[in-house]
């Protein structure tokens, strides 16, 4: 059987199908009393009630299941700042994943606007119809700067996946990677390169776990405390990280590495590098779609276990994984917030579903149409949001 040409597959489903998804009624309207009962007259009972109490919308309409997918189109998967319209396919796709994977309805809002102060202002005023924001594809620094206000400004969760979706997906198959290689996290050499915002979402998540030596890395090398020209988030990292304060390029913070984590650009990491690392190391190379270091690659170079975010190869490091199983629990027990405790409960159930009889190189984190996942993750983060104090329920 031939290899699918995956780019023309996509160009004949969406122009067949004019896109991938479409709103449904949940009840029928065929006749005058179903008319009457869906919308006027007796659609302003409802209204009534809720404007005598705004949190009757958590029975009475859509929000208790619906998440707005916002971006504006300025980090596009590996394409970059292509605007707001080039990127609905990829938010009708996300939509799509919420409901398949987890019964969660989505909306694509593709905002064409630019500044942080612009999309704030258009996610708080849209927010009352959805309990919960999902942020798409929104370039670093500023998604950190968007998140943060509208976390403060909002009292449903909001969760940038590029950040937190792609921490959790990580920090879970790291910790089955680690169990792998028979190492622990807390004296594991951790060098992560690509500080944008996955990259500093994962230091965060894997220092919340009690990683306790991560080297983070950009472009000119090693980042540290005192080095000039650093960016705010930058600074922030160094503050927290590079506790031996490693300097130079990143060939040379990987010697002696446990781990290496890559949510970079491709092709940055060769076989020699691989091989200055400590024996029985954990490539995730995750560039997409070229990843920093090609699979067969790093394994030829003695890597104990290799992840990249492809999906023609073992040890896929997908999203899909996370996010739909977060929001639902988050939407189960009407969260306020997505924090800490509920992200790492999410980590621990979804690396718990690998059982040691399960557990390989080739092995270490659930396949994407694993049906235990979403529901997994889901139960864990509704606990977790019960125990934390952030639930309404």
């Amino acid at each position: 059987m031939g290899k699918v040409d995956y780019n023309e597959a996509a160009l004949r489903m969406h122009r067949e199908h004019r896109g991938k998804i479409e709103i449904r009624g949940k009840v029928g309207v065929r006749t005058r009393d179903d008319l009457s009962t869906a919308y006027t007259p007796g659609v302003a009972e409802p209204c009534r009630r809720i404007a005598a109490d705004p949190a009757a919308a958590w029975e009475y309409t859509c929000k208790a299941n619906t998440v707005a997918v916002v971006t504006d189109g300025s980090a596009v998967l590996g394409l970059g700042d292509i605007g707001p319209l080039a990127a609905l396919p990829v938010m009708e796709g996300k939509a799509l994943l919420f409901k398949e994977f987890a019964g969660v309805d989505a909306v694509p809002l593709c905002l064409d606007a630019h500044g942080p102060e612009e999309i704030i202002s258009a996610v708080r005023a849209l927010a009352p119809a959805y309990g919960g924001i999902n942020l798409e594809d929104i370039a670093a620094p500023k998604c950190f700067e968007i998140e943060s206000a509208l976390e403060r400004e909002l009292d449903i969760p909001v969760f940038h996946d590029d950040q937190h979706g792609t921490a959790i997906v990580v920090s879970a198959a790291l910790k089955n990677a680690l169990r792998v290689a028979g190492k622990r996290l807390e004296e594991a050499r951790i060098v992560l390169n690509g500080p944008g915002a996955a990259g500093t979402a994962i230091t965060r998540m894997l220092l919340t776990l009690g990683a306790r030596d991560v080297v983070v890395c950009d472009r000119r090398g090693a980042i540290y405390a005192g080095r000039e020209a650093l960016t705010a988030h930058k600074a922030a990292l160094a503050e927290s990280t590079n506790p031996r304060r490693v300097t130079g390029p990143l060939a040379d913070a990987l010697r002696g590495a446990d781990v290496f984590i890559g949510v970079s650009s491709g092709n940055l990491v060769t076989q020699e590098m691989v091989r200055s690392m400590r024996e029985r190391a954990v490539v995730f190379a995750m560039a997409n779609p070229t990843p920093e270091i090609g699979y067969e690659t790093a394994r030829e170079a003695g890597a104990c276990v290799v992840g990249t975010g492809r999906s023609d190869y073992p040890n896929q490091i997908n999203n899909v994984l996370a996010f739909p199983g977060v929001f639902r629990g988050a939407l189960s027990v009407r969260a306020r917030d997505i924090n800490d405790e509920m992200k790492s409960a999410a980590v621990d159930a979804l690396s718990s579903l690998v059982g040691e009889g399960e557990l390989s190189p080739e092995h270490i984190i659930p396949d994407a149409f694993d049906a235990r996942v979403a529901e997994a993750v889901s139960r864990a983060v509704a606990d977790a949001a019960v125990r934390s104090g952030v639930a309404r329920l």
